[in-house]
């Protein structure tokens, strides 16, 4: 049971993560950013990117180093979740 919900919590951290990816190779083409795909990206991950972008706004209003800092961030918090949940079931 353990390594299932483990698993499962690896799966949504990396769907996130392509979705991030997804966002960024997004905003290298203006024209794309109105598509429904891109809508659905930019609604699912700026929020978590916003959140990064108010420590390091983009860089001559550009280049966005706020990614970088949400990829850390997620693994920080994917293995803080694994490591809570693995105490959790020893009781």
């Amino acid at each position: 049971m353990l390594s299932f919900l483990v698993q499962a919590i690896h799966w949504v951290f990396q769907v996130y993560i392509i979705l991030i990816m997804v966002r960024i190779i997004g905003s290298w083409f203006p024209s794309f950013a109105h598509h429904k795909l891109m809508r659905f990206v930019a609604f699912y991950t700026d929020p978590y990117l916003n959140l990064f972008r108010r420590l390091i706004p983009p860089i001559g209003g550009r280049l966005d180093l706020s990614p970088m800092l949400a990829f850390f961030g997620l693994q920080m918090m994917q293995g803080l979740v694994t490591y809570v949940l693995r105490i959790f079931t020893r009781f």
